[in-house]
C-alpha cells in the first residue's frame, strides 16, 4: 500500500499559544468515526518559559528536535533533551522552563485506550519502514523513500503519513522522526 500523504512545514500554517509562549504546526490528525481525536501530531516552537497545554485522557510523547531543551516540573519533574522521545500523561500540569533559549518540539498526543504509538529518531543510513500506520518527518538531511514502484526524496521540514512498505534511506548527517501509530479497536481504523 502506498503513502496517502506527502506533507510539508513550508505549506502548514503557524498558529500561536492561548498563552503566547509559543507557535505550533499541525502536521496531521486522526478522529474516530464521531469526530473525536485519537491522535495530533504537531511541530511546536517554545520560545519562552511558561505552563503546558494539560490533555486529560491522551499520552503524549514529547522531543526536542532543536535547541538545548528544557525542563517541565510539577506533580513530576522530566527532562525534555535533545533527540530524546520523552513519554508522559498528557493530563498532568507541568510548568516549562527552557533550557538556554527557545526549543522546537515534535509533539504527539494520543489517546491511549485507541492507539498505540511510538516515536524513535533515525540517522544517516538505510532504515526499513515498519508495517502499519506510519508517519515520517525529516528533521535534517535528505531522505528517499522506496515503495513498491515508487521513490520519493523529502527534503529537511518534510514528511508522509499513511501506510507503506517501504525503506528509507537518510542522507549523510541526516535524521528523521519515525512514528508508528497501531489501532487498538478494529473499528477506528478507518476514520480520519
Amino acid at each position: 500500500m502506498e503513502f496517502r500523504m506527502r506533507f510539508s512545514l513550508a505549506d502548514i500554517p503557524q498558529q500561536a499559544w492561548k498563552n503566547g509562549g509559543g507557535s505550533t504546526q499541525e502536521l496531521a490528525m486522526k478522529t474516530d468515526a464521531q469526530g473525536a481525536m485519537l491522535w495530533r501530531v504537531s511541530l511546536a516552537e517554545i520560545s519562552s518559559d511558561g505552563a503546558f497545554s494539560t490533555f486529560p485522557g491522551f499520552a503524549c510523547i514529547h522531543c526536542i528536535v532543536s535547541g538545548a531543551g528544557l525542563t517541565l516540573s510539577g506533580a513530576k519533574r522530566l527532562e525534555g533533551k535533545p533527540l530524546q522521545p520523552l513519554h508522559f500523561d498528557g493530563g498532568l500540569e507541568l510548568f516549562a522552563r527552557l533550557n538556554g533559549g527557545a526549543s522546537t518540539a515534535f509533539n504527539l498526543i494520543y489517546d491511549p485506550t485507541a492507539v498505540s504509538a511510538e516515536m524513535q529518531i533515525w540517522t544517516a543510513g538505510s532504515h526499513v519502514v515498519p508495517q502499519g500506520c506510519i508517519l515520517l518527518f525529516v528533521l535534517s538531511g535528505s531522505a528517499i523513500l522506496q515503495t513498491e514502484g515508487r521513490t520519493e526524496q523529502l527534503e529537511a521540514g518534510q514528511g508522509f503519513h499513511g501506510e507503506a512498505e517501504a525503506r528509507v534511506t537518510l542522507s549523510d548527517g541526516g535524521q528523521m522522526v519515525l512514528l508508528t501509530l497501531d489501532p487498538l479497536l478494529a473499528d477506528i481504523d478507518g476514520a480520519e
